[in-house]
């Protein structure tokens, strides 16, 4: 039995299936709302229905952007002939962060995984090799999770790129800055060792 009325429980569910949210948080979260005064309620509505309506993928590189193409793809201080390979939009955030890399994305949307069903063509492979076909591309870097479906697709990815005569190369995982060996299990040890470079 219900102890809030109709209104607050569906609201309540309503954040419930987001994500990562449990009972207790959409309790907080729903209540938080209803403590908003008219102004804050109406903005963070219009700002998710703005959302809904303005986004769309990048015809090029499968980012979400309320521009086609994206920022990233039409910005003429990017390294075209360079292409990061990611499973998912919120990657792209992450790599952006390091400030580090200069080239152009391609978002998958996904990885292979037989078991859910999920083959090469139920994500953005074919798009990634028609960029190949039609462009000057140098470089692939490969940066799905290190994960079983992220290694999966990155070994599908090199096989089939690298007979294009295009070097592919994969982003090295292993022990976090700050973290201990001690405490680092073995898959991590062995990427780590994997992807030593000279110093």
């Amino acid at each position: 039995m219900s102890y809030y009325s109709p209104s607050i429980e569906k609201l309540i569910e309503s954040f419930e299936k987001l994500p990562s949210i449990g009972h207790k948080t959409a309790v907080r979260l729903a209540f938080h709302m209803l403590d908003l005064n008219e102004e804050d309620t109406q903005e963070f509505i219009n700002s998710i229905v703005n959302a809904k309506n303005n986004l769309k993928y990048c015809s090029n590189c499968y980012n979400i952007s309320d521009t086609n193409p994206c920022p990233i793809c039409s910005s003429s201080k990017r390294d075209n002939s360079v292409i990061c390979v990611v499973e998912d939009v919120r990657d792209i955030m992450a790599m952006e962060r390091t400030h580090e890399f200069k080239g152009v994305y391609h978002v998958l949307h996904g990885t292979i995984s037989p078991m859910n069903g999920i083959g090469p063509e139920d994500i953005k492979i074919k798009e990634l090799l028609n960029r190949i076909e039609n462009g000057d591309i140098k470089e692939i870097i490969i940066a799905t999770n290190p994960r079983v479906e992220g290694e999966a697709t990155a070994i599908y990815l090199s096989k089939i790129i690298k007979p294009l005569g295009i070097k592919v190369t994969r982003i090295a995982h292993g022990i976090p800055v700050g973290g201990d060996l001690e405490y680092t299990d073995e898959v991590t040890l062995s990427k780590a060792l994997e992807g030593r470079r000279e110093l």
